[in-house]
């Protein structure tokens, strides 16, 4: 793991179970110890926006990791927007729609915002039936998510 803080302002902190970027990218090359499984989440901070980067499949099982994990990130540091980015995923099912939901909720009462970038065909038609369409605005990059 690399330190906390580095000349190229790419920093990364290990919490509860949870690898947290600050900035940068993580490159593959970087992450060949087998940390980014298909059902895993990995999370960047930026500022005060976190980006949430979605499994391939979004169900269930790891939903409830999901909410543990924001909720623990969400408890320890200033977030004012969620992104959530759908680019990997391909299978959403209503847990997915909850866990957007309860974010959702979450920061509104806080006065935060919530964007998606990224959703394929499938996963936009699955967000547009749970009603997230209406709520949450959607971005074709993460650059006009963090923005917007």
């Amino acid at each position: 793991m690399k330190g906390w803080f580095e000349e190229d302002t790419t920093k990364e902190r290990f919490f509860c179970g949870v690898f947290l970027y600050y900035g940068g990218k993580v490159s593959k090359k970087e992450r060949e110890d087998g940390y980014m499984a298909e059902s895993t989440f990995t999370y960047e901070a930026k500022g005060q926006v976190l980006v949430i980067h979605m499994p391939k499949e979004l169900d269930h099982h790891n939903c409830r990791n999901l909410r543990y994990e924001t909720d623990l990130l969400l408890a320890e540091n200033y977030i004012t927007k969620i992104v959530f980015d759908f680019s990997k995923t391909q299978f959403m099912d209503s847990s997915g729609i909850g866990i957007l939901l309860n974010r959702y909720k979450q920061m509104e009462r806080s006065g935060g915002k919530v964007a998606i970038y990224g959703a394929g065909v499938q996963i936009l038609r699955v967000l547009t039936i749970g009603g997230i369409g209406k709520l949450v605005p959607r971005y074709d990059s993460k650059e006009a998510a963090i923005a917007g």
